[in-house]
């Protein structure tokens, strides 16, 4: 079986954090509260999905749901997912707090 060329894999973003993505649901680029049943209805993902990206147990999604629960929370990509093919990453990078 051959390989899937890179080309046609979807680029993959990584949630920065469930936390803060619980907190952009609590208040939208509106100024509004969405549940994540309404979240996922709106950026058509599974809502499973988006409990999943909440708790951890999912960290990547192809660039086309993260761009859909982006426009739906009203931020920039880049405010909630960090993309997965820079720099050649294949892992997801583990954010720094610092104090």
């Amino acid at each position: 079986m051959a390989a899937t060329p890179a080309a046609a894999q979807p680029a993959m973003y990584a949630v920065v954090s469930g936390d803060r993505l619980k907190l952009l649901m609590e208040r939208t680029g509106t100024g509004d509260a969405v549940t994540s049943r309404d979240l996922a209805e709106a950026a058509g993902v599974a809502h499973g999905t988006i409990g999943a990206l909440m708790n951890g147990t999912q960290r990547v999604v192809p660039e086309r749901k993260a761009r859909a629960i982006a426009a739906r929370l009203g931020v920039d990509l880049l405010v909630l997912f960090i993309p997965m093919e820079r720099a050649g990453r294949m892992l997801v990078p583990v954010q720094q707090v610092v104090a």
